[in-house]
């Protein structure tokens, strides 16, 4: 097979006419010509860090979404899974991803459960997460998230990270605002990347310390605008990500996207292919092609260089996508649980505000809040202050309650078992009835995104471990986008992804104040401010 085009050749950054020759999969040559079609042929892109869970998608369908935008591969934290079903579904994810071609390359969990200030699904240990870090499959030890285990010498956490070294593999970072004395002992102890910087300032202290920064842009996080100056002088040291992505976003593109925003701000095409395609394979080990000879045959060609818009795919020489639509079928998906929340009446939602009662702050496009100190008088769905309900779902336990402000929502509520890092199942509405609705409607699910009031209700069901979804990406990008929309337009919400910024408000490893089934919770101080 001979594929003819625009060769993009980022590393001796020049472009020229060339014809691609590849036999069993393998790229056998290039050879520039005089002329070719102005089609352009690049590697794939990679998204450098992501919890495929958060797409709501098993990873055989994330695999058949994502190439359509020229997406060949990922770095892929499976923690979310790993907190709720353990080293069965770490395995469970590698497995089923094999089935499809692409570029699934998992990470060893480091944090599960994330902290002792929740209760998860189950415990990786030190010698189950060294096992993992033995499999090919497994390329590195993923984000260590507790930082403060770094920093006072846990020794769990400097364990698993010696694991990692032993067998040669990076460790990725999470240490959001973190500065100084505490993250120069935290670079110290080998940790590589990180994807949590929400100021420019702070990149660039870790990027003088060695770190590479990865720029992360998904559906709830939005740090590209922050953080794309940084391209201008080191592009050597990034990479881009998404973290988290729900499938009505993924539908509208991926990691694509990103390059074409920095194209759009006049960075340099090489510079911004090298973050896009070069960088991520070269930190993690990738088998990933680049579009070298003798390489695998793993690239796209695309219309332009302005847009990226994805005109063909191919993974190990084989054609996987063509003008936005997948060519590779869907696999069975099995379903794996764990959930044995009790239903809730309206009354176990009853809580008495303190005299000046901590509220969580939502910020759009952030996943780090507020706290706002407000008098209890105050505490009124009219003035935008919401409950916030999180539910143990593995065993029955009283819920835990707290106030929110920035949600919107007038008249309803919206729940769901997607709930970071834990994934117990969380809730916020208007009223203790309709929480109390939302809530059970999760439960009966055995896992869901619930959005309901008074007149409707709307589910989408997660039975594989009440984060994703057996049914066709498209199929639950549309039942996404229904959900998304009613709890825009018809609830209130002015939050640009409710969901997955809901999901965000229990987890306790990023500052400030958040809500676990054990109670409110300071991330600066790392201790909790009410307990149930």
């Amino acid at each position: 097979m001979v594929i003819h085009g625009q060769f993009v050749d980022i590393r001796a950054r020049k472009i020229f006419p060339a014809a691609l020759s590849i036999l069993n999969g393998l790229i056998q040559s290039i050879d520039e010509i005089e002329e070719a079609p102005q089609q352009f042929i690049l590697p794939g892109f990679v998204d450098a860090h992501v919890h495929i869970e958060s797409s709501l998608l098993a990873p055989s369908e994330f695999a058949r979404m994502a190439v359509t935008h020229g997406t060949l591969a990922t770095i892929s934290d499976p923690h979310e899974i790993a907190n709720v079903l353990g080293l069965q579904g770490v395995e469970y994810m590698i497995e089923n991803g094999k089935q499809v071609p692409f570029y699934f390359n998992y990470g060893a969990p480091s944090c599960v459960p994330a902290t002792i200030f929740e209760t998860a699904g189950a415990v990786l240990s030190v010698a189950e997460v060294d096992a993992l870090l033995q499999k090919p499959e497994i390329l590195y030890l993923s984000e260590m998230m507790n930082f403060p285990g770094v920093i006072y010498d846990d020794a769990e956490v400097h364990a698993k990270i010696q694991s990692a070294h032993r067998h040669g593999k990076p460790v990725d970072g999470h240490a959001p605002g973190l500065t100084g004395d505490a993250l120069r002992k935290y670079v110290s102890a080998g940790i590589s990347t990180d994807h949590e910087c929400f100021t420019l300032s702070e990149a660039l202290e870790k990027i003088a310390l060695g770190m590479k920064i990865l720029i992360r842009e998904g559906s709830a996080a939005r740090n590209f605008d922050t953080l794309i100056p940084l391209m201008a002088k080191h592009a050597n040291q990034l990479m881009f990500c998404s973290d988290d992505k729900h499938p009505d976003s993924l539908l509208l593109g991926h990691i694509n996207q990103l390059a074409a925003r920095a194209i759009g701000l006049g960075y340099n095409v090489f510079d911004v292919l090298q973050v896009a395609c070069l960088n991520p394979v070269a930190h993690y080990g990738m088998q990933h092609g680049t579009l070298q000879v003798g390489e695998s045959a793993d690239f796209i060609v695309v219309d332009n260089l302005q847009d990226f818009n994805t005109q063909q795919a191919y993974v190990k020489g084989m054609l996987v996508a063509e003008h936005g639509k997948c060519l590779f079928p869907s696999v069975n998906v099995n379903c794996l649980n764990q959930f044995f929340a009790q239903e809730l009446v309206g009354s176990d939602l009853h809580y008495m505000p303190q005299t000046m009662e901590p509220v969580i702050v939502c910020l759009d496009g952030q996943l780090i809040t507020e706290t706002l100190n407000t008098p209890a008088e105050l505490l009124l769905p009219e003035n935008d202050f919401l409950k916030l309900v999180v539910l143990n779902r593995y065993n029955a336990a009283p819920p835990a309650i707290a106030y929110i402000k920035n949600f919107g929502i007038k008249n309803g509520a919206i729940a769901g078992s997607v709930a970071h890092d834990s994934h117990n199942i969380i809730a916020v509405g208007s009223s203790d009835e309709q929480i109390c609705k939302a809530i059970n409607l999760v439960i009966a699910a055995k896992g869901a995104l619930v959005a309901c009031n008074e007149l409707e209700e709307k589910v989408l069901p997660l039975p594989l471990a009440g984060l994703m979804s057996n049914q066709e990406a498209w199929v639950v990008a549309e039942q996404y986008t229904e959900l998304d929309n009613f709890s825009k337009n018809v609830l209130g919400s002015n939050l640009r992804a409710p969901f997955m910024s809901l999901s965000f408000m229990a987890l306790l490893v990023i500052p400030q104040l958040k809500l676990s089934d054990l109670g409110l919770f300071n991330g600066h101080k790392f201790e909790f401010v009410r307990k149930v």
